[in-house]
C-alpha cells in the first residue's frame, strides 16, 4: 500500500513521502498563482480552481490569500464564498454543502499527528475528513479539527474551535465549540 493510499484510508502515512511532496508542491504553485492573479481576473481566477480542486459548484468566490495542501481533496457546493486567509489543510476529503460563508481567518484541518513522540517524529501523521453542511455561516478565526461535521443551516461562532460534530439548525460557539441553542424564527431580521 502506498502513502497515498495509506492516507486516503485513514490510516498512519508518511507525510514526506515523494508522490505527496510532489502532490503538494502543484497544489502551492497553483495557490500561489491564484493569490497572486489580479482580483478582477475572474476568468484565469476559475481556471486556478478548476485546476486546483476536486469539484467546486457555481458561484465559488475565494479571496486571496488561500491555501490547501493538495486540492484534490476539496469539493464546493453552489455559492460558497471564503474571506481571506482560508487555510484548508486537505490530506483527507473537506466538503462543503451550498450556501457557505466563511469568515476571515478560517481554518480546516483534516491532518492530525500522534499523541506518541516516537510515532510524531518518526514523521507519521493522519487525516481526518472534515464535512460542511448548507446553509452554513462560519465567523472568522475559525478552527474545523480533523474528524469534525457541521450540519445544514448552522451558524459558528468567531474564535470557535470545531472538535467535534455540530447538529443541523443551531448557533454554537466556543473553545471547545458547543451549542448555545437552536435557530428560530425569532431569528428573522
Amino acid at each position: 500500500m502506498t502513502e497515498k493510499e495509506k492516507q486516503q484510508a485513514g490510516e498512519l502515512y508518511m507525510g514526506g513521502d515523494p508522490e505527496l511532496t510532489a502532490d503538494r508542491v502543484k497544489a502551492k504553485k497553483l495557490c500561489a498563482e491564484y493569490n497572486a492573479a489580479p482580483y478582477n481576473d475572474f476568468q484565469k481566477k476559475e481556471r486556478l480552481l478548476d485546476r486546483l480542486l476536486a469539484l467546486r459548484g457555481e458561484n465559488t468566490w475565494i479571496e486571496a490569500n488561500f491555501f490547501c495542501d493538495y486540492g484534490y481533496n476539496i469539493i464546493i457546493g453552489d455559492n460558497f464564498y471564503a474571506n481571506h486567509n482560508c487555510v484548508i489543510l486537505d490530506c483527507a476529503e473537506v466538503t462543503f454543502g451550498d450556501n457557505v460563508f466563511i469568515g476571515p481567518n478560517c481554518g480546516f484541518y483534516t491532518a492530525g499527528h500522534p499523541i506518541d513522540a516516537g510515532q510524531r517524529n518518526s514523521g507519521l501523521e493522519y487525516a481526518k475528513p472534515i464535512k460542511v453542511g448548507s446553509d452554513v455561516w462560519i465567523g472568522g478565526n475559525v478552527c474545523v479539527m480533523p474528524g469534525a461535521t457541521i450540519g445544514d443551516n448552522v451558524v459558528i461562532g468567531g474564535g470557535s474551535v470545531v472538535v467535534g460534530d455540530i447538529p443541523s439548525g443551531v448557533v454554537a460557539a466556543g473553545n471547545p465549540c458547543r451549542v448555545l441553542r437552536k435557530i428560530s424564527e425569532n431569528d428573522k431580521m
